[in-house]
């Protein structure tokens, strides 16, 4: 069993989304334990959020889950990426593709990506 190094990071390490196809990053999130366990029962990538202090399902409530085609893992054995095949075509909860659809030009953030889904109707908030 692969045992990572939990502990370095108070028991999170940091997993980045990766789409398996293209090699587009698509999202940074981090992991502890449990969600390391039940990404590898399931498949799909499940991540614990800081801000609620609670495991995440991705795609629980906008059905945009990241099915995990390949795991690889960094030498220090605390960081962790997650090739994933991305369902629905959006990994960020702005609706975008990536989370990283904002591109740093000349003292500013420019929007360089497309909206795929307009995340007041999915997240109904």
């Amino acid at each position: 069993m692969v045992k990572l190094d939990f502990a370095k990071g108070g028991g999170l390490l940091p997993a980045i989304a990766q789409d398996w196809k293209t090699g587009e990053v698509l999202m940074l999130a981090y992991i502890n334990e449990e969600a390391w366990n039940e990404t590898l029962k399931t498949g799909n990538a499940t991540y614990w959020t800081r801000s609620r202090q609670k495991l995440w399902r991705k795609g629980e409530e906008s059905g945009n889950v990241q099915k995990v085609k390949e795991i690889y893992v960094d030498c220090d054995e605390d960081t962790v990426i997650f090739k994933v095949e991305q369902i629905g075509g959006a990994a960020c909860h702005e609706g975008y593709p990536s989370c990283f659809f904002r591109k740093y030009e000349n003292g500013e953030l420019k929007v360089v990506g497309e909206r795929v889904f307009d995340p007041a109707k999915v997240y109904k908030k």
